[in-house]
């Protein structure tokens, strides 16, 4: 299943800072800002893995919403 994140690059005097603001003290960086997109994705995977085990065994619903 493909999701959309949306992310906020920033250039930095190290190269860029990206964070995910849907997904709350979810952030990486890179040198250049296809290094810093690639490292956000995996944060981005292992940000749900990390919800994902928490939730194991729970009674979890997904609802849909519109913008």
């Amino acid at each position: 299943m493909v999701m959309k994140y949306r992310v906020v690059l920033k250039r930095t005097d190290e190269g860029y800072s990206v964070s995910c603001p849907g997904l709350p003290g979810c952030w990486s960086q890179g040198a250049t800002e296809a290094e810093a997109i690639g490292n956000i994705r995996d944060a981005i995977a292992e940000y749900r893995a990390a919800v994902a085990a928490t939730l194991v065994g729970e009674d979890v619903r997904e609802v849909d919403v519109t913008d």
